[in-house]
């Protein structure tokens, strides 16, 4: 976890030096590296730190540090590049990450398994092995799919968001960039919480609690991604962004805790490799050049409607998911 931190910390602050696209493809690539390594290791560590019924809260709080994160970019980003320039922006939120590395070197690396009832269910099995059982594994596939479409949706609205704003709204750049991130934050922040405990309670009373949880959020989340991308006076279309928003943070934290139940104790870590590879495979890898190419071909306030649908997408994966591998 500290030499993922490091690296992504490391190579987010020479993105800063960069002088050509292939050096920058470079520093970016090393910040995904770095993400990587700490993204697959965290979540099982935090499952074997908690009982599976607190995991959805201690996973909410873990993962609040996504909107919090993209708000922070946003608002910092805003704010450095006119001041300082696109480069320094890079420095600021890099550098302090090295020091968050050596903070990961304090955390203490509990025996796999040991918040579980069935002692001593934690084992190694070749690559091959845990693969053949991941695909064997109908709730693990029809979560991780769900998951890429969750993030295809997630990423594309993040990333197109403030520019659909500046080019369809007339809001110019500076304050969208601040509206954007002032929604995600307490959205994100509003709705990770909630639906932590949310998971939490539900799993304790039927199976696949936190994938039902993320499941219904997705769903509830359609019509008001729709309606932010489509009312066209200001504040309809912020107060509907939050709600969309509200709603579909509500699965950041189950639908982790959903993975990592599904899977053996001693294959979490891998789980999470092999989901962060296919969501970012099939989700924000090619969710904002698709809208690009649509807005292209059509404009950008109809391309951007892909983004409702890729959210009843998931939520429909992951309803047939509960469904289908409830017994």
């Amino acid at each position: 976890m500290a030499l993922g931190v490091s690296a992504w910390s490391v190579a987010t602050a020479a993105t800063g030096i960069m002088q050509s696209f292939g050096q920058l493809m470079s520093a970016r690539s090393f910040v995904g590296i770095g993400e990587a390594a700490y993204a697959t290791i965290s979540p099982a560590l935090l499952s074997d730190y908690f009982r599976r019924s607190q995991r959805g809260r201690a996973f909410a709080i873990f993962y609040v540090a996504i909107p919090v994160g993209a708000a922070v970019g946003y608002l910092l980003g805003g704010w450095i590049e006119p001041a300082l320039g696109w480069r320094a922006a890079f420095y600021v939120v890099g550098l302090p990450g090295i020091v968050l590395a050596l903070l990961a070197l304090t955390v203490t690396d509990p025996p796999r398994g040991a918040t579980e009832e069935a002692a001593g269910a934690a084992t190694s099995q070749p690559i091959a092995v845990t693969l053949r059982g991941f695909a064997q594994n109908g709730a693990y596939i029809g979560t991780v799919l769900g998951s890429a479409a969750y993030t295809f949706a997630v990423s594309g609205l993040a990333f197109w968001m403030p520019e659909y704003l500046l080019r369809v709204r007339g809001v110019n750049l500076s304050s969208a960039n601040f509206m954007v991130g002032s929604v995600t934050v307490v959205a994100g922040l509003g709705g990770t919480f909630v639906g932590g405990y949310l998971g939490d309670l539900l799993s304790g009373r039927m199976k696949h609690g936190h994938l039902w949880i993320s499941g219904l959020s997705s769903i509830a989340a359609i019509v008001p991604t729709w309606f932010a991308l489509t009312v066209g006076s200001a504040p309809g279309y912020v107060v509907w962004l939050f709600v969309a928003e509200f709603l579909l943070f509500l699965s950041t934290g189950p639908v982790n805790v959903a993975i990592v139940s599904v899977v053996p104790i001693g294959a979490r870590a891998m789980a999470m490799a092999v989901s962060i590879f296919t969501i970012h495979l099939l989700g924000d890898a090619i969710s904002p050049p698709i809208i690009g190419v649509l807005a292209d071909i059509s404009s950008l306030a109809r391309a951007v409607l892909i983004v409702p649908a890729a959210v009843a997408v998931s939520g429909l994966l992951w309803i047939a998911t509960a469904v289908g591998t409830a017994e």
